[in-house]
């Protein structure tokens, strides 16, 4: 469950942040730079998620 978890947040957050990116008009390489801080957010979340769900 743990890693199920963490691979939808990444998954989300990540395509998430370089939507935003986009939105914002930043090129790739700052597209990239967001959509990494978005998937680093994502595995918190997901960890954090994880955690709740098997108590």
């Amino acid at each position: 469950m743990n890693r199920l978890c963490i691979f939808g947040g990444t998954m989300v957050l990540g395509y998430a942040g370089w939507y935003v990116g986009d939105l914002l008009g930043f090129e790739f390489f700052g597209c990239f730079l967001i959509s990494g801080a978005g998937s680093i957010v994502g595995v918190w979340l997901g960890w954090k998620l994880a955690q709740r769900l098997e108590r």
